[in-house]
């Protein structure tokens, strides 16, 4: 494969001589950066990079990129992107004044997505899924995180992960898959809910164990979806079959997800919508991160995530963008460091660390992504012209990608 060399770059953002595991607390406003750069790419990863003034004089290929930052992708360590159907007309529920919850009592929400996906053919959800994971590659992100959760029964729970697996194989970045078969009740177990619980755990984990579908398994651990036993049991089960636990926690209440997420080690906490003191010291005393997904509270008019809090703590907060058809139907990882700034006051070091270094090592791929450092994947992307890194979120309206660069080479999409 030809190298690939980027000169004159105004910024070079993340840019590591000694690679960070994590950014927390104080730290996360520390984001290194080289002025008047050059980045050097050999087969599908960084070979070297410095300042213009010892900048290599040739390259099979090279890039002007005079006026513009170059950036790690982004690393987008929770969506959904594998669903049957949009749901605008609960977009229009809720402008109307009916609330999330009492839209999924009338059995929209997840209900709703789980009955449209169960009849639609895989290949088709393949066909959307592929159209949205192109999508957010557009936007800048290089490395995702999917979850099923939208089946609710053995058969299309399995559907979704093999649609995931399948994208997995063609995909120019990599994909963890999570298996959130415990994402809602489904309608038939409303007055057997305990029979649910043991269907997830006798019958789906040991399925998707069985074919290998999953890195990791997730609970919808909140008000009106699963208690915090439930959850415990759940999580247990997919130790016990190898799958590492994520838990969806405390978007509608203080529900005690985030102490049963760190009391059974979970790789993140996602959400925390409703986080205070007891949460933030389970969290310090552990090792689970805490993920925040303030476009579902842009979308949901919901509270955003106490996120200058978890940081004065001394936490790594975690950005994603929960990308789904019904709280967050959008991708773009820009405006999710947009909303961070300007709704929970995260400084624009603070927002990108979280989305790129932070965001790799919630779905553990840390030593290869979310950073510029010799050895690491190639994978970034130019923007266009920006005065400084701050521009980046205080323009929230616009994309500020120009160039994607995917394992070395620049992607045409």
């Amino acid at each position: 494969m030809p190298n690939l060399l980027i000169r004159h770059i105004k910024t070079l953002v993340q840019a590591e001589t000694r690679p960070r595991p994590i950014a927390a607390g104080a730290d996360m406003a520390e984001l290194p950066v080289l002025h008047d750069a050059w980045l050097l790419l050999e087969n599908d990863r960084i070979a070297a990079f410095g300042p213009m003034s010892n900048c290599p004089e040739r390259a099979d290929k090279t890039i002007d990129a005079t006026g513009r930052l170059v950036l790690p992708s982004w690393c987008d360590s929770h969506t959904h992107i594998v669903f049957a159907a949009t749901r605008e007309e609960e977009f229009v529920g809720r402008i109307r004044g009916l609330s999330y919850e009492e839209i999924a009592r009338n059995g929209g929400g997840i209900l709703n997505s789980a009955q449209r996906l169960q009849q639609t053919p895989e290949e088709k959800l393949f066909e959307d899924a592929w159209q949205r994971l192109q999508e957010v590659i557009r936007f800048g992100t290089g490395a995702i995180e999917i979850k099923s959760g939208y089946g609710l029964s053995v058969e299309s729970e399995l559907k979704i992960l093999r649609v995931i697996r399948r994208l997995k194989s063609v995909s120019p970045i990599p994909i963890k898959a999570t298996f959130l078969g415990a994402h809602a009740i489904p309608t038939d177990f409303k007055h057997r809910r305990q029979e649910y619980v043991d269907l997830v755990v006798q019958q789906m984990i040991p399925r998707v164990a069985e074919e290998g579908l999953a890195d990791y398994c997730d609970v919808f651990c909140d008000r009106g979806f699963f208690t915090v036993e439930e959850t415990e049991r759940i999580l247990q089960a997919g130790w016990a079959h190898g799958l590492k636990p994520k838990i969806h926690a405390n978007e509608l209440d203080f529900s005690g997800g985030v102490q049963v997420g760190v009391a059974n080690r979970a790789v993140s906490v996602d959400h925390l919508e409703h986080a205070g003191d007891a949460e933030i010291e389970a969290l310090r005393a552990g090792h689970t991160l805490p993920t925040l997904l303030p476009g579902c509270s842009f979308f949901l008019g919901i509270p955003y995530a106490p996120a200058r809090r978890l940081i004065d703590a001394g936490l790594p907060v975690v950005l994603a963008t929960d990308y789904n058809p019904g709280s967050s139907p959008s991708g773009r990882m820009a405006f999710v460091v947009s909303l961070a700034c300007i709704k929970m006051k995260m400084l624009p070091e603070e927002a990108i660390n979280a989305a790129t270094l932070n965001g790799s090592r919630a779905i553990e791929l840390q030593d290869e992504y979310g950073s510029i450092a010799v050895g690491k994947k190639a994978n970034l992307f130019i923007t266009k012209p920006l005065a400084s890194v701050a521009q980046l979120p205080y323009s929230f309206g616009n994309d500020p990608v120009e160039t994607v660069v995917l394992n070395g080479r620049v992607w045409e999409g």
